[in-house]
């Protein structure tokens, strides 16, 4: 996505990988760990996680999630949800 004028960048990581227990949001091999990419914007980052998601339903305990480093980088900025 090329950048548009006037749209604030809202960066987004998409990661996952396999948890020890469906309980819990510990990894069992962090050196495993699926970086899938980072993202511009929500809708750009959820179409990669729902992908992901999709490719790997067959393992109950393969998880992948949305990181909102814009929030992490910027805390004040008032957490917008996109």
């Amino acid at each position: 996505m090329a950048d548009q004028p006037g749209k604030k960048q809202l960066l987004h990581l998409v990661f996952g990988g396999e948890l020890k227990s469906l309980n819990s949001v510990e990894f069992r091999d962090l050196d495993a760990l699926d970086i899938v990419g980072i993202y511009p914007d929500y809708k750009s980052a959820e179409a990669a996680w729902r992908a992901k998601a999709q490719q790997t339903v067959d393992n109950a305990h393969m998880r992948y999630f949305i990181v909102h480093l814009h929030r992490l980088l910027d805390p004040d900025s008032g957490g917008t949800r996109n």
